[in-house]
């Protein structure tokens, strides 16, 4: 039992796992029969697991991922027009965080681009890295709202820090010039420097379409893919409308 010294010295070093966890570590001491030494050892070792464990689980919850898809749950047997090889190399090389490298997920609405780029993002996450996701209407309302508060440098410097900065759902608004050129300045902060990806719905080719400048966007796109790896899913198929339609059937067998 630990007295309130102890519980004091442990509150002071910020070890509440520690105190929270003793009985548990005492018993386990007892059973396998530890020496003094040994039984520091395991105290040390499970309190420094411990503390990981809640770390990874604070960078968690700080990158505000509304799903939390991993890679084992895709199902690339239904989508045969994506590399599965290309993609479970990237995964499993870690190159695009090593190698600072952009990712851009080009497909149709609901053929799981935000899943396998949420894959990415957490897989950073839990090897100790910094990460982001958010929606490209809410980062630009986050850049305009800076422009209004005069806080522009901040915002764009809390991004541009993010080792993975998962940007989802880009195209689907228009932006003013203002927003285009603070858009930009957030990418050339983070070229060569940390790992961007982003999911899309339209190629390169178009994003001008919604960007409104065209040497803006030339230069944009010139810079982001110097260094970047393209899934190109605009062959594959929607797996909400395959689930739709298995639900439905499911129904008329009813």
């Amino acid at each position: 039992m630990l007295n309130d010294d102890l519980l004091n010295k442990i509150k002071f070093l910020k070890l509440a796992d520690l105190t929270e966890r003793w009985q548990d570590y005492a018993q386990e001491g007892k059973k396998r029969n530890l020496g003094n030494e040994k039984f520091l050892g395991f105290v040390i070792e499970q309190t420094f697991n411990a503390r990981l464990e809640q770390l990874r689980l604070s960078r968690i919850a700080r990158a505000k991922i509304p799903d939390k898809y991993e890679i084992e749950t895709y199902p690339f047997q239904k989508q045969p027009k994506l590399s599965k090889k290309k993609m479970t190399e990237l995964y499993d090389s870690f190159s695009y965080i090593e190698n600072k490298e952009n990712v851009v997920f080009i497909g149709p609405t609901g053929a799981g681009k935000t899943g396998l780029a949420t894959s990415l993002l957490l897989q950073s996450l839990k090897k100790e890295y910094s990460g982001r996701f958010i929606v490209f209407s809410d980062l630009i309302d986050d850049l305009r709202e800076a422009v209004a508060k005069g806080t522009v440098k901040r915002v764009i410097k809390s991004f541009a820090n993010v080792d993975c900065l998962l940007i989802d759902e880009l195209g689907y608004i228009e932006v003013q010039a203002t927003e285009v050129g603070l858009f930009f300045r957030l990418l050339q902060a983070r070229h060569m420097k940390k790992c961007t990806i982003i999911t899309t719905n339209l190629g390169f080719k178009e994003w001008d379409g919604f960007l409104k400048n065209p040497h803006l966007t030339s230069a944009l796109v010139d810079r982001f893919t110097e260094n970047c790896q393209v899934f190109n899913m605009k062959g594959t198929v929607s797996l909400r409308a395959n689930e739709q339609n298995l639900k439905n059937n499911e129904q008329d067998h009813e």
